[in-house]
């Protein structure tokens, strides 16, 4: 395949608007489309190793000789995060389009109980959900509003870049993993000499970065951060769940005074096939949390959220109930999420 062919394939993405492009060796290229379905793009070729091996150097300007590799390619005006890894049938390649321009808080249904949470001088707040549930595009809605709105200096470590800011009335600084650092723990070392007020970990993947996260928070800072889980009590669990279990009765302590808010997001296909909309379960923080993850009752967490509307917090499954009741997406589709389908009301809806 020459390049022309495949910038030119790219080109089609990017005006189609298509969130997800993968590409495997002896396969049509696959799509993600607009209601979330994973589909084969029959019109195009079916993509030799040879060809694919060919897309490979030309993003990467070398031989992809690694087994995994995440890096960001950009056509024009748009960036791509890329995926690279082999499998049995040779290579794949993932490419997910990040838009050109961050979307303001209301373009993505941000509550305002949301966005003023990021006014905090200090804390961690956290943006979890599985892999494409649009998590780096709500984080990134709420650091440009912090860029518009306040005089702070941010500084990211990413793996890659995905959206680029410019400085507004904010400074901020983006760095992308094997570029400007080698390594999470050895970036956030060298952020602490840089004078920041918000500090973004593009994701906490190992013990060591979530360490560093809560000591940032403790220590003065507002920490972003990215968790691959499904709802807002997991997440604390799985944070508690990667220390030892010597070490857990005191990071519960240090994660229940230094949390401001999780945030935790799934996308489902609206009741018009037009696209996806978020559903999002919040837990800020306050007393009652607070208590529940020091002593280790983290189960307890979801009465909680669902006895503190009044202060912005929502279970998911409310959320995903606020869906169907205003139509935007289907009942049989809320049912295969919830975690208790029997709070939904149903309606003859289809």
């Amino acid at each position: 395949m020459e390049n022309t062919k495949f910038t030119s394939l790219i080109d089609e993405i990017i005006k189609m608007k298509i969130s997800d492009l993968h590409l495997t060796s002896d396969s049509f290229p696959y799509i993600r489309n607009q209601v979330g379905d994973v589909v084969p793009v029959e019109s195009y070729w079916v993509i030799s190793a040879a060809e694919l091996d060919q897309i490979t150097q030309f993003l990467l300007g070398r031989s992809f000789d690694e087994g995994t590799l995440d890096i960001s390619y950009s056509q024009g005006f748009t960036r791509f995060r890329v995926n690279m890894s082999r499998v049995i049938r040779g290579v794949s390649v993932a490419m997910r389009m990040i838009p050109s321009v961050v979307p303001t808080p209301a373009e993505i249904n941000l509550p305002d109980s949301v966005m003023r949470a990021t006014f905090a001088e200090k804390w961690i707040i956290l943006i979890t959900g599985s892999t494409g549930s649009w998590k780096s595009t709500t984080m990134a809605a709420m650091l440009d509003y912090i860029n518009a709105h306040t005089c702070r200096h941010i500084i990211t470590l990413e793996d890659p870049v995905e959206f680029v800011y410019q400085s507004r009335r904010s400074l901020v600084h983006q760095r992308e993993l094997g570029k400007q650092f080698h390594s999470f723990p050895e970036g956030i070392r060298s952020i602490l000499r840089e004078d920041p007020d918000i500090i973004v970990i593009g994701e906490m993947r190992d013990l060591e970065t979530i360490e560093a996260a809560i000591t940032l928070a403790e220590t003065g800072h507002l920490v972003f951060s990215t968790l691959h889980t499904n709802d807002t009590v997991q997440t604390v669990d799985r944070i508690i769940q990667s220390f030892p279990a010597t070490s857990q009765n005191q990071i519960r302590m240090q994660f229940a005074l230094s949390m401001r808010m999780i945030l935790s997001q799934m996308l489902l296909p609206k009741a018009d096939s037009s696209w996806r909309v978020a559903a999002r379960e919040i837990m800020f923080n306050n007393d009652s949390i607070r208590n529940l993850i020091i002593r280790g009752e983290t189960q307890q967490l979801y009465s909680v959220l669902e006895l503190s509307k009044k202060d912005g917090m929502i279970l998911m499954d409310e959320c995903i109930s606020n869906l169907v009741n205003s139509k935007q997406i289907y009942s049989k589709t809320a049912l295969t999420v919830m975690r208790d389908p029997s709070k939904l009301n149903l309606d003859d809806d289809e």
